[in-house]
């Protein structure tokens, strides 16, 4: 299970709540059209800009040279894939003087789905 923090009003303290992420339905909400879309002006070019990618225990990481530009897409990526891809989990490392790292993860059967939309 993936943790997920909320804030709990009354006492202004961090809350660790887990969610089942396999029971999560391996669903993307675009159309066909839209998912075409995506890959031809956010996807595609953030692919290949990608220096290294990794197989890792649920997901894909995926490392890119350091750049705001870069760091900006990713974000943009990331918004715009959580709102489809609600079984998706990211995480990304930014460090000084090292590659951006983003993981993509999710369940078991989302491995396929992950290596599909953003490449291996």
């Amino acid at each position: 299970m993936t943790p997920n923090r909320e804030r709990q009003p009354d006492f202004g303290i961090s809350l660790l709540v887990f969610l089942d992420m396999e029971a999560l339905p391996i669903v993307c909400t675009l159309t066909d059209a839209e998912l075409q879309e995506r890959r031809r002006t956010v996807l595609d070019a953030i692919r290949a800009k990608a220096i290294d990618v990794q197989e890792i225990v649920d997901g894909y990481s995926y490392r890119f040279s350091s750049s705001p530009e870069l760091l900006g897409q990713l974000t943009q990526l990331i918004e715009l894939e959580s709102q489809c891809c609600q079984f998706l989990t990211f995480k990304v490392i930014v460090a000084p003087q090292q590659p951006i790292t983003l993981d993509v993860c999710g369940p078991t059967a989302a491995k396929a789905v992950i290596a599909e939309y953003f490449g291996t």
